[in-house]
């Protein structure tokens, strides 16, 4: 399956949370799309709830359904809580980090600036937006692409105190993950124990 590129807001909608960031849309109208959006809501099944956790992940992180279940198996494989493990390695993603240091003002437009070889991991150009970074290394943009107005205008005014994993150096453009985020610090409303017991069936 090929990423989905339709309207956000149709998605965000299915969810009934601004999982893509503000929505004037979802403000105004919090309820599936559609004729019968609606319409009173039926109780979903136990699967229901866990595919939708999983969707709600993907979607979220803007990861395909292979990259997905590899991510599971690691993290199925490592040391720690499965799903907490699972959120963490969605997090160490260099598109999700881009985003999260504010250089881009979503994740799409972060795999975007990562695609066309504007950040750098170390001081060396990477392009792959699914790049695992490792707490010390530090991400930063490429000078000739720190003029860039998409650039500027997402760092304007953002916050960087409010992710405690991160530290923002702004005179050099760049950021370093210092470790590995808590689950309460991970602000995403994922119930990763039900995608774990989606995938454990």
């Amino acid at each position: 399956m090929a990423r989905y590129t339709g309207p956000k807001t149709k998605i965000a909608r299915k969810f009934g949370e601004p999982i893509f960031g503000p929505d004037k849309v979802l403000s105004k109208k919090n309820y599936p799309p559609g004729q019968h959006g609606n319409a009173r809501k039926r109780k979903s099944s136990e699967y229901g709830i866990q595919l939708r956790e999983k969707q709600k992940a993907k979607y979220t992180y803007g990861v395909l359904e292979r990259q997905f279940s590899n991510l599971f198996k690691k993290a199925s494989r490592s040391n720690g809580i499965t799903g907490v493990v699972l959120l963490q390695l969605l997090e160490a993603r260099l598109d999700n980090l881009v985003f999260r240091m504010g250089i881009a003002p979503t994740r799409a437009a972060a795999r975007q600036l990562v695609s066309h070889r504007h950040i750098t991991v170390d001081g060396k150009v990477v392009g792959i937006p699914s790049y695992t970074v490792k707490p010390g290394q530090i991400i930063g943009v490429r000078e000739k692409s720190k003029s860039l107005e998409v650039i500027s205008d997402a760092l304007a005014g953002f916050n960087h105190s409010k992710y405690p994993w991160i530290e923002w150096d702004s005179a050099s453009m760049s950021g370093k993950l210092l470790h590995q985020p808590e689950r309460t610090d991970i602000p995403e409303n994922i119930r990763e124990q039900a995608i774990v017991e989606l995938y454990s069936k």
